[in-house]
């Protein structure tokens, strides 16, 4: 029952409404109410709002404002507050991860695009003239010129250079822990450096390729260069896949800042920040299954044939993820987020601002 004091609203039937529609979205969830309830639940939040500021500039009757009060908020929690369950682990991956890399395409395109053309342009300039290498491939690769020289000269050189060594498994760790760390750093680089116009997203990227398709030239001066390939591929798909989101993220902040569109640089940002968080943070598991299988793949004494297979079933599981994924973003989610044009600009005030509901 509506406390006496309410008699200040034009009636109490608004308000018993307005409660029981409270009542009925508490027990069997706003998705359960029907188009019309929610606009009036929304209408009727306003008005009582409104009621309740009038109420405490009286201050006249406390039990009235603690009952009205009591019944904001509870509707602002109904409107304005996400459920638990939408800002899951599980919600993130099924809904906002695939939901970023599907609007992000564009993105990523263009990043395995510079990716290839960095590649090629390392390769040619590498094969033309193999004392290039000294210029594309940096010294803190552990790679010195003089052994560059030898492994562009002799066959016997890259054959040892290829060769199966097990190393001990501490050392592994030790080594893929800095890899991880240094591949992190990396990609981190060219996410954060978006934020330039995108500018040294793409340098970071290009000269990304180039190292790879300069170094990798080495290694076609043989027949059949499967060995390298067995060597590289196991580590280098899930490490130039993590390195390539790290890049689209770091072209979509750069995008919003050089070409922000009608809507201003800060919209621009504000609407690009969460996709590109999302596509570094898909890129860390990446970069820990490269940096493992750098360590215990890589410096092992697997055989060419078990290296390719680990290569293909990465290949193919970063595939069957994009499918997933594509399939996923498809999916049109039934939510209750327009309830936030229903309510009207109300919900940037929290329950406990002067003149709003008070928990």
């Amino acid at each position: 029952m509506v406390p006496s004091g309410c008699s200040t609203m034009s009636s109490a039937a608004p308000t018993a409404r307005f409660a029981a529609l409270l009542d009925r979205a508490e027990q069997l969830g706003v998705h359960a109410l029907r188009f019309d309830d929610l606009s009036e639940l929304g209408r009727l939040y306003r008005t009582h709002v409104a009621d309740l500021a009038r109420l405490r500039q009286d201050d006249d009757d406390p039990a009235a404002i603690r009952h009205l009060n009591a019944l904001c908020v509870r509707a602002y929690t109904i409107l304005y507050v996400p459920p638990p369950g939408s800002r899951s682990l599980g919600r993130l991956a099924g809904r906002a991860l695939p939901d970023a890399l599907g609007r992000t395409w564009r993105a990523q395109a263009v990043a395995w695009t510079l990716l290839a053309v960095g590649t090629t342009i390392g390769f040619v300039l590498a094969w033309r003239d193999p004392s290039a290498l000294h210029a594309l491939v940096p010294r803190a690769l552990g790679y010195t010129p003089d052994a560059l020289d030898r492994l562009v000269a002799s066959a016997e050189a890259r054959a040892a250079f290829l060769a199966h060594a097990p190393n001990p498994h501490t050392l592994n760790v030790v080594f893929g822990s800095s890899l991880f760390v240094h591949n992190t750093r990396v990609g981190l680089l060219a996410f954060a450096t978006g934020m330039l116009g995108g500018i040294p997203t793409v340098l970071l990227h290009l000269y990304s390729g180039i190292i790879v398709g300069a170094f990798g030239s080495i290694f076609f001066h043989d027949p059949w260069p499967l060995d390298f390939l067995a060597w590289l591929l196991p580590h280098g798909i899930p490490e130039l896949t993590a390195v390539t989101l790290c890049a689209a993220a770091g072209l979509q902040l750069g995008a919003a800042v050089a070409a922000p569109g009608r809507q201003g640089r800060r919209h621009a940002l504000r609407t690009a920040t969460g996709p590109a968080l999302l596509l570094f943070t898909a890129s860390l598991p990446l970069f820990g299954v490269a940096a493992f299988a750098e360590s215990f793949v890589r410096e092992s004494a697997l055989g060419r044939t078990t290296r390719l297979a680990i290569a293909a079933t990465f290949a193919a599981a970063i595939v069957a993820m994009l499918i997933v994924v594509r399939r996923l973003a498809r999916r049109v989610p039934v939510d209750a987020d327009w309830l936030a044009e229903i309510s009207g600009p109300v919900h940037d005030e929290a329950p406990d601002s002067g003149s709003g509901p008070r928990p």
